[in-house]
C-alpha cells in the first residue's frame, strides 16, 4: 500500500516536534515533505539570545541538522517560499530562492508558518539599519552592525527586545530601550519587580526611556528620510542616536497564505488559523495547524510548551492512534533575562478581592508576591529566586485550600510542607 503525502509549510520549533512525535508513532505512515523560508535545518529559536550575546554559535543551536531529515527519508526544500495551496487540487506551490518554482501534492498538510515580527508603520520603518529580531538573518545583521557602529536603539521592552539590548550592549553598542509600557515585561511581572529589573540592566549599561511613543526614525540623507538611520525621534520631541534600530514590539500569527487558500482566521487573520481541539482547521479536514500561526479557542499561543503539547496531540491524530484533545493550556511564564531569573503564573496582578503575600529584599535581589483568593493560591510573581516557581504553579492549577499552611507558604514548598509541631513543655 503506498504511503499517504504529508506536506509541511515551515520547519520551524513547533512543527518539527509534530514530526518527530508522528515518526516516534508511525514511521512508515506518510512520505513527508517540509518546506522551510530560511535557508537552514530546524533551530531553537529560543536560543538566538546567546548567538547574539557571544555565548553560543549558530551551530550549537541546531536541533535537527540535515542528516536527520536524511535519516528520516523528509525531503527538505530549505531556503523556499510557500506562495499558494490549491485545495480544490490537494497541491502547494512554492519558489526557491533562485526563481524555481516546485510543486508538492498532498493527502494531509500541516502549517507550521509561525509568526511574523510587528514593524511599527512609522516614518523610516525601512530605513536601512532597521530591522526586526526574529531569526538567524537578523541575528547575524545586529552582530556585523555592532562591529561597524556604536549606537542601537530597541523598540519593545519585552523579553526579546531585552534579550536583543543586552546583546548589543554586550558586543560594544550604546544602547536605549524605547518601551511604550509603564514597566518593562508589564505582561509577565508586577510593578515592583519591573522596577527592579530595570535597576539591574541600568547598572548594567542600559538606558530606558518607558511611557515612550515612536514618532518617526530619521534618515542619514539631507532629507531624513533616506539612507541609514541616524535617529529615532519620539513624540515628545526628543531625539536619541540610532545607526541601528532593532523593532522587537511583538509578533503576528503568519497566516497569509492560509487566507490566500480561504480558510478560517480569527479576526482578519491577526488571531491566527482557526482550529478545532485535534489541531485540524476549521475549514478543511485535510489541513492541520501547529505552533503560533494557529488559533485554538480564540487563543494563539506564543510560548514553547503549550506549542509542543499541540504538536503532541497533532502528531496523534495524523498517525490515526489519537484520541487526545488539546483543550488549552495554562500559562506560567519562566524567564531568566540576562541571567537574572524571573517567575510568574495566575493572576499575579491581583484585585480589590484577593489579598497579596509580600517578600521583598532589593539588596538580595530578590522579590515574591503571592496573590490569594478565597483561601487558594491565584497568582505568584518572583523575581530573583524562581526555585519554588513549578510548586506554586501546581498550587494555582490544584485549586487546593493553602490556609493550612499560609503562613509559611512564602517561604517555599519544603517549609510550606513540612509539619507544623506543637512547642516542647518545659
Amino acid at each position: 500500500m503506498p504511503r499517504m503525502k504529508l506536506v509541511m509549510i515551515g520547519n520551524g520549533m513547533a512543527g518539527v516536534r509534530a514530526l518527530e512525535e508522528l515518526l516516534k508513532i508511525a514511521p512508515a505512515l506518510y512520505d513527508i515533505t517540509v518546506f522551510g523560508a530560511e535557508p537552514h535545518p530546524n533551530y531553537n529559536r529560543i536560543m538566538l539570545s546567546p548567538v547574539l550575546a557571544g555565548e553560543q554559535t549558530l551551530e550549537e543551536i541546531v536541533l535537527n541538522p540535515m542528516a536527520w531529515y536524511a535519516q528520516h527519508a523528509i525531503t527538505l526544500h530549505a531556503g523556499t517560499r510557500v506562495t499558494r495551496i490549491d485545495r480544490a487540487r490537494c497541491t502547494v506551490e512554492a519558489t526557491r530562492a533562485d526563481g524555481q518554482t516546485i510543486t508538492a501534492t498532498y493527502d494531509r498538510l500541516i502549517l507550521a508558518t509561525g509568526s511574523n515580527p510587528f514593524i511599527l508603520p512609522v516614518p523610516g520603518h525601512d530605513l536601512q539599519g532597521v530591522i526586526a529580531y526574529r531569526d538567524i538573518a537578523d541575528t547575524q545583521a545586529m552582530i556585523e552592525t555592532a562591529r561597524t557602529h556604536r549606537h542601537a536603539v530597541v523598540i519593545g521592552g519585552g523579553l526579546l527586545g531585552l534579550e536583543a539590548a543586552n546583546g548589543l550592549k554586550l558586543r560594544g553598542m550604546e544602547v536605549t530601550v524605547i518601551h511604550i509600557g509603564p514597566w518593562l515585561l508589564e505582561r509577565q511581572l508586577d510593578e515592583t519587580a519591573g522596577r527592579l529589573l530595570q535597576k539591574a540592566l541600568e547598572d548594567r549599561g542600559l538606558s530606558f526611556a518607558l511611557g515612550a511613543h515612536t514618532d518617526a526614525l530619521i534618515g542619514d540623507a539631507d532629507d531624513g528620510c533616506s539612507g541609514r538611520v541616524r535617529a529615532l525621534r519620539l513624540k515628545d520631541g526628543r531625539e536619541i542616536p540610532a545607526d541601528l534600530v532593532v523593532m522587537a514590539a511583538g509578533i503576528r500569527p503568519n497566516t497569509a497564505v492560509a487566507r490566500e487558500a480561504g480558510l478560517v482566521c480569527d479576526h482578519d487573520g491577526r488571531g491566527g488559523i482557526r482550529v478545532t481541539d485535534t489541531m485540524q482547521t476549521a475549514s478543511d479536514a485535510r489541513i492541520w495547524a501547529v505552533g503560533e500561526c494557529a488559533s485554538h479557542r480564540g487563543i494563539a499561543y506564543g510560548l514553547v510548551a503549550p506549542l509542543y503539547e499541540q504538536a503532541r496531540v497533532l502528531a496523534a491524530h495524523l498517525a490515526e492512534a489519537g484520541t487526545d484533545l488539546y483543550t488549552g493550556s495554562q500559562i506560567s511564564t519562566k524567564l531568566k533575562v540576562t541571567g537574572i531569573d524571573l517567575f510568574s503564573a495566575g493572576d499575579f496582578m491581583g484585585d480589590h478581592d484577593s489579598e497579596e503575600i509580600l517578600l521583598s529584599d532589593p539588596a538580595e535581589g530578590v522579590y515574591r508576591k503571592l496573590v490569594l483568593r478565597g483561601g487558594r493560591l491565584v497568582g505568584a510573581c518572583l523575581y530573583g529566586d524562581t526555585g519554588d516557581g513549578s510548586w506554586y504553579f501546581d498550587l494555582i492549577r490544584s485549586g487546593e485550600p493553602v490556609g493550612a499552611m499560609r503562613e509559611q507558604l512564602m517561604f517555599g514548598k519544603l517549609p510550606a510542607e513540612r509539619p507544623q509541631t506543637a512547642p516542647a513543655l518545659a
